[in-house]
């Protein structure tokens, strides 16, 4: 599946602090659980990734269906 793909798979998505000073994303959906731990820079740099996606996407122009 590719980025640009579309799914109709409902997942549930949790982001926190772990209690060994690491940043975990939680993904769960589809019967798989799929948690990632990240160092807090390496979130950091995700953080600052998503927020150029989301900047990138506000100039994108509409899809149409």
């Amino acid at each position: 599946m590719g980025i640009n793909r579309e799914s109709d798979i409902e997942t549930n998505l949790q982001i926190g602090p772990t209690s060994e000073g690491m940043v975990r994303i939680y993904v769960e959906g589809g019967g798989v659980e799929l948690p990632m731990d990240f160092l807090p820079e390496e979130a950091e740099e995700i953080a600052e990734e998503i927020r150029a996606a989301a900047a990138r996407a506000r100039g994108a122009k509409p899809r149409r269906k």
